[in-house]
């Protein structure tokens, strides 16, 4: 086997031969050639610093990369930034198409990493759960298993007890939201269980978890009015890629009522044009199918026709940005609904950007005398309970039976 070289005649790295196939994977992917310039720089430059260290590449680590980055501690926050994604990146490729092993672990790290990961099977293949709900759980399990590493030293199921979780719980929602809190323990319940499931514990601990109340009618709803909705669909620039790939977005929430998840995980093939509908996911793995409103539609196939990148995914919305895939999840939506908001000099606080629309539609039929049947049927909630929170914004009703008691003479 002969010793790389470079162009200066001086010995190279094993790892400049795997720069070039990295470039070509990630021009492959749709990054832009003067990303690539720059990606190439920092791979050059690591492949030199592990020539002077004398690490084959095989002994690279995750340890590695910290002290790479932190070579020179007196360069720019942005270039270091740059330079931790792209060796990351370079990692993850060697790793998923070099053949480069994970470095073995410590068995204490392993132990918690081997349960979060049953876990997480448990909830998928068990459970049923959908992905954008083991995103919510997962989480929560992941900081409980490394607090215990951090003070324990090792995680043990059998030494779970509720003392230590009542301190867990108190530590991290402490100046946190009555949400946060009710969600983190929901997930411990949830971990407690399968943790008796799977023989780990003889005692279910899920009931010393403590339950968070929620009133479900304790606020009213936020929404956009009609006027507002229209506003911010305006106010969005289609003439750019970006803003007609939001404009579609945005359509699909004000018309449709979509949740953030399901836009996200919308496929071409959900979408019928010959029938006029749109096949919508959404939660509890339910099915339905929604009819596609003449607007929304010329939205969608100028996106698709003009403006959608070449990839391998099958996802209707893809990243502007390289690599081209599908948007990472509902946050994404979020992020796209809070800017275009902006852009329309409209302010809302408090979670939940994208149901602004789904609240607004449906505050818009309750207030042209639609039945919460009606209502329920459109969003396609499951129990008509939860439609109920929008009687709550049927303002003028209310106005109506408030009214003044009609003066005569004085008397009331």
């Amino acid at each position: 086997m002969t010793t790389p070289t470079l162009k200066d005649g001086m010995p190279g790295s094993p790892l400049d031969n795997h720069i070039e196939p990295f470039l070509k994977h990630l021009r492959a992917a749709g990054y832009a050639e003067r990303t690539l310039r720059k990606k190439r720089t920092v791979a050059r430059a690591l492949a030199r610093w592990t020539r002077w260290k004398q690490i084959a590449v095989n002994d690279l680590n995750d340890s590695h990369i910290a002290a790479f980055v932190a070579r020179s501690p007196r360069r720019r926050k942005a270039h270091v930034k740059f330079e931790l994604a792209v060796t990351r990146l370079l990692f993850e490729y060697l790793r998923s198409y070099a053949g480069l092993q994970r470095p073995p672990q410590k068995d204490d790290v392993s132990a918690a990493d081997a349960l979060l990961q049953r876990y997480e099977d448990y909830l998928r293949k068990d459970r049923g759960l959908t992905e954008n709900s083991v995103h919510v759980y997962v989480p929560f399990i992941r900081d409980f298993l490394a607090a215990q590493t951090i003070q324990t030293g090792c995680v043990s199921p059998g030494s779970f007890d509720a003392l230590l979780i009542r301190g867990f719980i108190l530590e991290h929602t402490r100046d946190r939201s009555s949400e946060y809190t009710r969600l983190l323990c929901t997930a411990l319940r949830s971990f407690f269980r399968f943790l008796v499931l799977c023989g780990q514990t003889l005692r279910d601990l899920s009931n010393s978890v403590p339950m968070v109340r929620k009133y479900r009618q304790a606020v009213v709803p936020a929404f956009l009015s009609p006027e507002e909705v229209e506003g911010v669909l305006t106010a969005t620039d289609r003439s750019t890629l970006t803003g007609r790939r939001d404009h579609a977005i945005l359509l699909l929430l004000a018309r449709l009522g979509l949740r953030a998840g399901e836009i996200v995980s919308l496929e071409l093939d959900d979408i019928r044009w010959r029938a006029g509908e749109i096949v919508v996911r959404g939660k509890g793995r339910m099915v339905d199918h929604l009819p596609l409103l003449s607007d929304v539609g010329e939205s969608l196939a100028l996106y698709l026709r003009e403006d959608r990148s070449v990839s391998v995914s099958r996802r209707v919305f893809l990243r502007i940005w390289a690599p081209h895939v599908g948007l990472t999840g509902p946050a994404a939506v979020g992020h796209i609904v809070r800017r275009a908001l902006a852009q329309a000099q409209i302010r809302r606080s408090g979670r939940g950007a994208a149901h602004l629309f789904r609240h607004g539609l449906a505050t818009k039929m309750i207030r042209h005398g639609a039945s919460m049947s009606e209502i329920s049927e459109v969003l396609r909630h499951r129990s008509q309970t939860t439609t109920a929170i929008y009687a709550q914004v049927s303002f003028e009703a209310l106005r109506a039976v408030a009214l003044p008691w009609p003066a005569t003479g004085g008397e009331r």
